[in-house]
């Protein structure tokens, strides 16, 4: 019997397994890659204490820290969570878990555009995190494609660093009210209604094709970001515990799930601030208060 299981070993996971190991708790991490978002992230410049990496590099420190602490990450594909009594049975393809509590730290995926030219350069100029890589388009013409919340949102951020934005919105927007206002004072958007057809470009982003009501049009632009939502890989636990309307998994301020014994922490948790640092204090908080927990129950 575990005192924890880890389910997820992005940023948050990696941090909840580094505090477990060092609270002496019996656990084991489970994912099915190392890394999560790391692995699609290009520059990160906004960590606090580092100055400049990449996700490669980081992700690499994250394993190299992992290594130090004696953390075994498993490759493993959780299907399931059950209750068994007070415990839980975590559920892999291959070996189910016995524990007395489970932190989930599945994280979330970008949403994608599915278009020609994306995947060939994501990172490359194409990014799906205005806070995270919008500085490096300082000065150059971007495109932000989206019309909801944290579209503006991208373009709000984005105003003052680069020198032109083309928002390019399929159909109306969606944002709030606040945020469509807020938008009209901006001198330097173009608002485009169309459909993403092409990001262009050979070893870095040299434009963006947009289908119109006239025709395509060809931005000459050096950067994309995508802020079409993201999507919580959540589907095993969806119909185990509470999930909002967009099946990130509710939490309260201090991690807790909707079923005691259960905590969430980082993309895949409620809150939708997608940010390395916030994902990092979830996955230390979760596991403070699982130990907590256990504590409780264990004077019970």
């Amino acid at each position: 019997m575990y005192d924890t299981i880890i389910i997820g070993a992005g940023i948050a996971g990696q941090t909840a397994a580094l505090y477990a190991s060092r609270k002496n708790m019996k656990f084991e991490i489970l994912s099915t890659n190392v890394g999560g978002q790391f692995l699609e992230s290009g520059e990160v410049l906004n960590y606090p204490g580092i100055t400049q990496t990449t996700g490669a590099e980081f992700s690499s420190k994250m394993e190299e820290q992992m290594k130090f602490n004696k953390v075994k990450i498993i490759k493993a594909n959780v299907t399931k969570i059950e209750k068994m009594g007070t415990n839980f049975k975590v559920i892999g393809a291959k070996k189910t878990y016995e524990t007395r509590s489970v932190i989930i730290t599945t994280g979330a995926r970008p949403r994608k555009l599915g278009v020609e030219g994306e995947d060939r350069l994501s990172n490359k100029g194409l990014t799906y995190c205005a806070i995270c890589d919008g500085p490096l388009f300082g000065g150059m013409d971007v495109a932000i494609v989206g019309g909801g919340d944290s579209a503006l949102e991208a373009v709000d951020f984005m105003k003052n660093v680069a020198k032109k934005i083309y928002l390019v919105v399929r159909g109306k927007l969606t944002a709030h009210e606040y945020l469509q206002d807020n938008i009209k004072k901006i001198k330097n958007l173009e608002i485009i209604e169309g459909d993403s057809k092409e990001v262009l470009g050979d070893k870095f982003v040299s434009g963006f094709k947009v289908g119109t009501k006239d025709g395509d049009r060809d931005l000459k632009v050096s950067g994309v970001i995508v802020e079409i939502g993201r999507i919580p890989n959540t589907d095993a636990f969806t119909d185990f515990v509470k999930v909002d309307e967009h099946k990130h998994i509710e939490i309260d301020c201090t991690t807790k799930a909707s079923i005691p014994g259960i905590f969430a922490a980082g993309d895949c948790a409620s809150g939708h601030e997608y940010q390395y640092v916030i994902a990092a204090g979830q996955g230390c908080m979760a596991v403070l208060k699982a130990s907590r927990y256990l504590a409780r129950k264990q004077g019970e």
